[in-house]
């Protein structure tokens, strides 16, 4: 045996338990059970062809070798993009720590109360730096955050501006360049028109809705923009403003200006910059348009004993409950990066904010004082960090990139140089002594900053900001990294017990896949630095490309998509391009089964189609006549089908060669959901089923961690037809020839991630991922072999095997009083974070367990789903008081000086041996989600001060 392989790690069932599995299941062996599981006709001919997987020591020197390659120079280039110092306390804690980065979305919130007070952090140090009443718990970047601001306000249209059709947006000449070209991809397809004008002398006429704005401008330029916003409101216009967050710690916020949505990305606030991401971006607005907000929001509510308890807000605007008449499909958001952007906070409060802000700022001023003297312009009149000069950019450029410095060329004559907090006065004089040898002149070292401001008086902040006890309390690396590690304790993530979702594959995320994510040399890189200063980067992610390109059976993959939902978005305006191209823009029909995870038809309503829903069998498969019927019906202007594979109820459907010819005949394109990627990858591909398009899922499929919720990648690869529309960016040319606009602001997305997925790919080659699709699909038919002594699965293959997931009915069991949440909130008390719940069924659990879990891991998840399947059968809907509607059981109850519930506290608490030997406390109740709706509080204010009369 060779012990040094990775797959051998990240393969839970080992040699040994193979034959009693297969026994368990009733197959002879690995080739039965993929006979009986897998339709013939898909499966490849020929095994997939990588490099040879190398084992960890090996993946990590060439991880370090490649890192190598890239040149890390002090970057000041700015364009929304600042180095940061990560606190170590932070970056060992959190950003290190499995604790924090294997943990799921807070949708079971009894067992996420540590995330969720983490993320209320974080929005509380949005909402106060912003002037804002409300915001979500982080999107994906900054530009798309924009694009979501811009949906928001075409929403919230007056209605006599929805009667008119009225659908011109402008958008203000200092705005961000890879955000106007992801307002550009945006607002075509739902119909709204982009003007780009001077703030100062544009004159709105009724046709206008909305207004964004730049705070401070895209080269530093700092504004008051309250005339602005009054003039535009006069006119029922109104305005987003996208701001630098440390500059709102010295700057009058957008908020006291009057906006109505203020955007903009955290990761100046200890976030690395990793080639341009993953980053979390902000959203914050008035508490009147709560309900059209994309993304998530973490409120505060109150569990069964009424306790402060904490939970996902307004769970309802999630985008599988709204699906094509979503305004958004955000189903992720950037949780780890918000975590550590607001304990960032927390580290420095509102002191050492101000105090990083201040230096910044007379940083800034410091070079331009210097530079002047040299005879150099300077033609910023007022600015916070980032100062623009008038000088020879070619000139400039040869210097300072041989000193290792980057500064930004706007134009062959202009030069854009923005400061940071990790900028020192030795730093400074570099870059006077640039300036200097390209005028030839001497200079004199400046030993401390300057001291004038060069903010008017009217723009500086004079409101308070983070006065809340946590924010005030934890400054020494004692305090924080305990009360880090007091979050951490009460949450459930994968270092504690397996995360059986369903559609959400939390598998194994190697200590050897994440190691290199530290390296500065990986981490300290700006998404728009020079092309030889990542050469790295460059080998790293275009070999990530080739890999997924054979994964998949397609020609091309871009990587800008930073989230699964984005990169359905990214496939169909790749469709929609190609259709376009062929004098065929009339195409616009989406036929979406009704099986579809909710993003789908959301995405194909922000892509501009037209959704029309297919039937499903009892089956739970692909109704084909039904399919067939529709597709006819639409054959002028069919554009696409969009399919998940194997179906979103764990089924691989035989009729999928039919279905994929069936949509090329009537001349649309098909598009596959890549969220079960990894029950086909090494037996099957995209490109063999027939697709045109798929998303991936890295943060899947393909091991990113999930986060508590995010980051995610969701690249799109391609057919060859469509590689020349992939995405391109307005600063660093990516994509294909005739390529769309950007989805997302950095080049290729969350590129610092994108190393997981590579070692992941690396480390277990071509045969080690193959055999993790089969252990997959092993594990989930032990799964169901030993679950169906006490539930029954809902769908199965024609052979009645499962794919690598399934879902159990839990709708009889009303009968007995007991609803699905009952047994999702129970397994808490065994020690498990439930399987999906009521996705895509109601009323039933969907399990996936992953190739990573070991046969004793399956067992005790089994074991607890049957002891509770008797606890099920001693319940009667007459007495509700059983130790089910009563789960979770805490701490404190079973602690408690008395206890009257007709069961004993050890039953609660320890229904089975194992729980005893690693017990995992959920810290509150049961949270009442209605009552928390109703009294909507989503920062660190005390709950007293929006309590109900």
């Amino acid at each position: 045996m060779k012990t040094n392989a990775f797959a051998l790690r990240h393969i839970g069932p080992r040699a040994t338990d193979l034959q009693y599995m297969f026994d368990t299941v009733g197959v002879k062996d690995m080739d039965q059970l993929l006979y009986e599981t897998f339709p013939d006709k898909i499966r490849l001919e020929k095994d997939i062809v990588l490099d040879q997987a190398l084992t960890e020591y090996e993946y990590l020197a060439h991880a370090t070798a490649l890192g190598a390659q890239n040149k890390v120079f002090k970057s000041m280039i700015g364009l929304g993009y600042n180095e940061a110092i990560v606190p170590a306390v932070i970056q060992r804690n959190i950003f290190e720590n499995p604790g924090w980065y294997t943990a799921y979305t807070p949708y079971q919130a009894e067992i996420a109360q540590g995330r969720l007070e983490a993320l209320l952090n974080f929005q509380t140090t949005v909402i106060e730096l912003s002037g804002m009443e409300i915001s979500n718990a982080s999107l994906l970047d900054e530009s798309t955050a924009v694009a979501e601001a811009m949906a928001l306000l075409f929403d919230v249209r007056t209605r006599d501006q929805k009667k008119n059709n009225t659908n011109k947006l402008f958008v203000s000449e200092e705005i961000l360049p890879q955000t106007l070209s992801v307002l550009q991809t945006r607002s075509t397809p739902i119909g709204i028109e982009v003007v780009v004008g001077n703030h100062e002398t544009f004159e709105f006429t009724d046709d206008f809705f909305a207004a964004i704005l730049q705070y401070p401008g895209k080269y530093g330029q700092v504004h008051d923009y309250e005339d602005f916003i009054n003039k535009s409101h006069s006119k029922d216009i109104k305005v987003a403003v996208a701001a630098d967050i440390l500059s709102l710690a010295r700057l009058k916020s957008p908020g006291e200006m009057g906006a109505d949505v203020v955007v903009g990305t955290t990761q100046r606030f200890g976030i690395p910059l990793g080639f341009g991401g993953p980053h979390a971006g902000f959203f914050t607005t008035k508490e009147e348009y709560k309900r059209s907000m994309p993304g998530r929001i973490i409120g505060v509510s109150q569990d069964t004993n009424g306790n402060r308890a904490l939970r996902m807000a307004l769970q309802t605007r999630e985008q599988h409950i709204k699906r094509e008449k979503a305004t958004s499909n955000i189903c992720t958001a950037q949780v780890l990066l918000a975590v550590m952007a607001g304990m960032y906070a927390v580290f420095h409060g509102p002191k050492g904010l101000r105090r990083i802000a201040n230096e910044a700022h007379a940083k800034a001023v410091t070079i331009e004082t210097e530079l002047t003297k040299l005879g150099f312009e300077q033609l910023n009149d007022a600015y916070f960090d980032t100062i623009l000069i008038k000088a020879d950019a070619a000139k400039v450029k040869a210097v300072a990139e041989a000193k290792e410095f980057n500064f930004y060329y706007a134009d062959a004559n202009t030069v854009s140089i923005s400061v940071n907090e990790t900028i020192s006065i030795n730093d400074i004089n570099t870059v006077i002594g640039i300036f200097a040898e390209v005028a030839g002149k001497s200079f004199t070292a400046v030993t401390e900053l300057s001291q004038e401001a060069l903010v008017p008086v009217k723009l500086e902040r004079t409101s308070a900001f983070l006065e809340h006890d946590v924010f005030n309390t934890h400054h020494s690396e004692s305090q924080l990294m305990r009360y880090i590690k007091k979050l951490e304790r009460k949450d459930l993530a994968l270092n504690h017990s397996m995360i059986s979702l369903g559609s959400c594959t939390m598998k194994l995320n190697a200590a050897a896949e994440m190691l290199p994510l530290s390296n500065p040399n990986w981490n300290n890189i700006h998404p728009f630095a020079p092309a030889d200063q990542t050469k790295g980067y460059l080998t790293m992610l275009h070999k990530l490309e080739q890999q997924l390109n054979v994964i998949t059976g397609f020609a091309g993959t871009t990587l800008q998509p930073n989230s699964g939902a984005q990169g359905e978005y990214a496939g169909l305006m790749v469709i929609r391009a190609y259709h376009e191209s062929r004098g065929e823009g009339h195409r616009n029909i989406a036929l979406i089964p009704a099986s579809a995870h909710g993003t789908n038809p959301a995405s194909a309503a922000m892509a501009g189609m037209k959704v029309v829903v297919t039937k499903t069998t009892e089956e739970g498969n692909i109704d084909v006549e039904d399919l067939r019927a529709k597709a006819e019906l639409h054959k002028d202007n069919l554009s696409c089908v969009m399919i998940t594979y194997p179906s979103t109820h764990g089924v691989y459907e035989s009729s999928i060669i039919e279905i994929t010819d069936l949509i090329h005949a009537n001349g649309g394109q098909v598009y596959m959901d890549g969220a079960n990627m990894n029950a086909q990858v090494g037996l099957t591909n995209p490109a063999t089923i027939g697709a045109d398009v798929c998303h991936l899922n890295l943060h899947k499929t393909f091991a990113i961690p999930h986060g508590g919720g995010g980051p995610g990648v969701g690249p799109i690869c391609v057919a060859q037809h469509l590689v020349e529309f992939l995405p391109t960016n307005p600063v660093i040319k990516v994509g294909g020839d005739n390529a769309i606009t950007a989805i997302s602001a950095a080049p290729y997305g969350s590129a610092l991630v994108c190393l997981i997925s590579y070692g992941y790919i690396s480390m277990l080659g071509a045969d080690g991922l193959k055999q993790s699709t089969m252990t997959a699909i092993l594990n989930a038919n032990y799964m169901k072999a030993r679950l169906s002594e006490g539930y029954e699965v809902l769908y199965s293959g024609e052979r009645g095997r499962a794919a690598h997931e399934m879902i159990i009915d839990c709708r009889m069991f009303k009968a007995k009083g007991i609803e699905v949440t009952d047994i999702a909130k129970r397994l808490m008390d065994y020690g498990f974070h439930a399987p999906t719940v009521s996705f895509p069924v109601a009323g039933t659990l969907m399990i996936e367990p992953t190739e990573s879990e070991d046969l004793a891991e399956l067992d005790r998840f089994c074991d607890a789903m049957l002891s509770i399947r008797k606890e099920i059968e001693a319940a009667t809907a007459e007495d509700t008081n059983n130790v089910l509607k009563n789960a979770p059981h805490t701490l404190a109850m079973l602690t408690a000086e008395t206890w009257e519930l007709p069961y004993s506290r050890e039953k609660a608490a320890y229904p089975l041996e194992y729980v005893s030997e690693n017990k995992f406390w959920p810290s509150v109740r049961r949270v009442d989600d209605a009552y928390g709706d109703r009294n909507l509080v989503c920062s660190c204010a005390p709950i007293e001060a929006y309590m109900e009369a």
